[in-house]
């Protein structure tokens, strides 16, 4: 992928005494490169400047900046690539697939997925709908509902929530037309990166939609998967609810 490195013009040193609450000041160049990264001045894929040009541009040492970096790069959003430089990380990178899906086969390896859209449509915020993405009551949302299939067996019944006003066209035309994962569309497409999620597990048994969708009886037992995702400056931006078939899968969380 050809970088779009940005130009830029070395700045007075940033004066980090006005804040009002002390924090690292590896801490603080940190906020200030998520903070372009937020503006869009450096996009996913991207190469960001060295750690020299960063050093030059806030006014501190590379060390302040390494620090900073390595801890982006622990975190997922930011990518080292031995002799090539430091990228914005992307939804378009295959490993980044099973970061936000945490699915695994009982025995062997688990098949390739595809996502299958069944619904897409618009409506306003109910008062659950509304605390989840941090919206009021009749803000316009988009709603979906799909299957995501491992083989040919579907595993996942996913019901999705977003702001109406960040997916203005989202349709499920668009959905189907789109050859990408669900999180990569919403970062090309839209300019919404996922980078951190919160999730809730709850035993279910299957009803409805889900049990029809999933091929199962009424009240087999299912995962439900709750999740609140969210983008820069820590907005929420996706509330999924996920009812997952675990009879051949499991839900698989390392921890360190």
């Amino acid at each position: 992928m050809k970088s779009r490195l940005s130009s830029f013009h070395p700045a007075p040193p940033v004066n980090f005494s006005s804040s009002p609450t002390f924090s690292p000041l590896y801490r603080q160049i940190k906020n200030l490169i998520m903070e372009q990264l937020a503006s869009g001045e450096w996009r996913p894929g991207d190469a960001i400047p060295s750690e020299a040009d960063l050093a030059l541009r806030f006014g501190v040492s590379q060390g302040t900046v390494r620090k900073a970096v390595d801890e982006m790069a622990m975190e997922n959003l930011l990518v080292r690539r031995q002799g090539k430089g430091t990228f914005v990380a992307t939804h378009d990178d295959p490993h980044s697939f099973f970061r936000f899906l945490r699915l695994a086969a009982n025995e062997g390896k688990l098949p390739v997925s595809r996502s299958i859209p069944l619904e897409c449509s618009r409506g306003c915020a109910g008062a659950e709908v509304a605390q989840m993405l941090g919206l009021k009551q009749g803000d316009p949302i988009v709603m979906m509902r799909r299957l995501l299939y491992f083989g040919d067996a579907p595993v996942v019944f996913d019901e999705i929530y977003l702001p109406g006003d960040l997916f203005q066209d989202l349709s499920l035309e668009t959905l189907k037309e789109s050859d990408k994962s669900l999180y990569s569309l919403f970062e090309t497409r839209y300019g919404v990166r996922m980078i951190r999620a919160d999730e809730r597990l709850f035993a279910v048994r299957a009803e409805g939609i889900a049990a029809q969708q999933l091929n199962v009886e009424e009240d087999s037992p299912l995962l439900l998967v709750e999740r609140v995702a969210f983008t820069y400056g820590d907005k929420p931006v996706e509330w999924r609810r996920g009812f997952y078939l675990t009879r051949e899968h499991h839900y698989h969380n390392e921890l360190n």
